[in-house]
């Protein structure tokens, strides 16, 4: 009995740490079945841009993060508000073209699309601003597909005191 649980727990373990391999390697990278290509018209803020997608202009939220306020019409402007907003637009100029990837739910209450969005050279955006510091991982249920890349990129982001983290008490803060 003892030479047969060997090969056993020998596969076991092989083969899961391949399979957790895998799957920590394809969390940053697209489900091709629902992926779309867009091109970014504007950048609202740090979190909020507007593509074009299927031939309409869209609203789209990033899922996952939370960038501070810059443009809330009932919130004061965030600390950090400005930058994230900035270092997006520098990330999404008018005219990029722009993979999108949908998860489960389609939009949120204020009718925005959800989307995670990858740029042609394989960055992917959402995660870029928080391992950066200009947002923070949130999860917002069902839309949770990316979760455990956002809390490494967190956990990150804080660790390096980048951002945010390095100049605010932490997201949704007022402006000193």
């Amino acid at each position: 009995m003892k030479i047969l649980a060997w090969p056993i727990i020998f596969l076991f373990l092989f083969g899961g740490f391949w399979a957790t391999k895998l799957l920590l390697s394809s969390d940053t990278q697209p489900d091709t079945t629902n992926l779309l290509t867009a091109e970014v018209v504007s950048v609202i803020d740090g979190d909020t841009v507007i593509l074009v997608l299927n031939g309409q202009e869209t609203t789209v939220r990033l899922i996952g993060i939370d960038a501070p306020e810059s443009v809330h019409p009932q919130m004061p402007i965030q600390c950090y508000g400005r930058e994230a907003s900035a270092y997006l637009h520098g990330l999404l100029p008018e005219g990029t073209v722009v993979t999108v990837e949908k998860d489960i739910e389609p939009r949120d209450r204020y009718d925005r699309l959800l989307l995670y969005i990858y740029k042609e050279n394989g960055l992917f955006v959402n995660e870029d601003l928080v391992v950066n510091g200009y947002a923070t991982a949130s999860s917002y249920p069902p839309n949770t597909t990316k979760q455990q890349v956002f809390a490494s990129a967190l956990k990150q982001a804080k660790g390096a005191s980048v951002g945010l983290w390095g100049s605010c008490d932490g997201p949704d803060q007022p402006l000193p």
